[in-house]
């Protein structure tokens, strides 16, 4: 996801956009087509969006679209999440990030190279983005994506190092044995 088209700027279809990627100049490039997703209970919008100019001005981005004519296309518009279309092999330009599909499924490990389980998605919030990380035991784990917690990405070698705590990724210790008794009570 890359952007979600706000509400129309001016009379000739430009848009006001949510930008949603680290990226804007480069996906918003004039001539890039960007995969459209209506929102739920939508008439019938275009699957695909052509941008024919972008611009800012003060901090919004505005853009215009080949398939949004008028004002009124650009109103029947508005909340349609834009998608970019990444080849598999494309990096981002700062080494410090990373696209989505490099980090899903790679091995998670802690600071001693013990097995945690693998990144099955990534959850990105307002404040930070998550790793979701299926553990070895099955469990859904979210780790925040900052350098304290994620000290390590090693794409070549395919693992994430994970700083863990208790009850980060593996589970608080267990205060009762086997058998339900408490160490207080043996």
């Amino acid at each position: 996801m890359v952007g979600r088209i706000g509400k129309p700027h001016g009379i000739r279809g430009e848009v006001t956009l949510d930008v949603r990627t680290d990226e804007p100049d480069r996906r918003f490039a004039p001539g890039t087509t960007l995969r459209a997703q209506a929102p739920a209970g939508a008439d019938r919008r275009p699957t695909a969006l052509t941008v024919a100019r972008a611009r800012w001005h003060q901090s919004t981005l505005l853009v215009t679209f080949e398939e949004l004519g008028d004002r009124n296309a650009a109103e029947a518009a508005r909340g349609t999440v834009l998608h970019a279309t990444l080849a598999h092999d494309e990096v981002p330009d700062d080494p410090d990030e990373y696209y989505d599909h490099q980090l899903v499924g790679l091995a998670v490990v802690d600071v001693d190279n013990t097995p945690l389980g693998t990144v099955k998605a990534l959850v990105h919030g307002s404040a930070q983005d998550l790793l979701t990380v299926r553990t070895t035991d099955g469990r859904d784990a979210l780790v925040p994506f900052v350098s304290a917690l994620v000290p390590e990405v090693d794409l070549g070698a395919g693992r994430v190092v994970v700083a863990d705590r208790p009850g980060l990724v593996s589970p608080f210790p267990d205060e009762r044995s086997a058998d339900g008794v408490t160490e207080d009570e043996a």
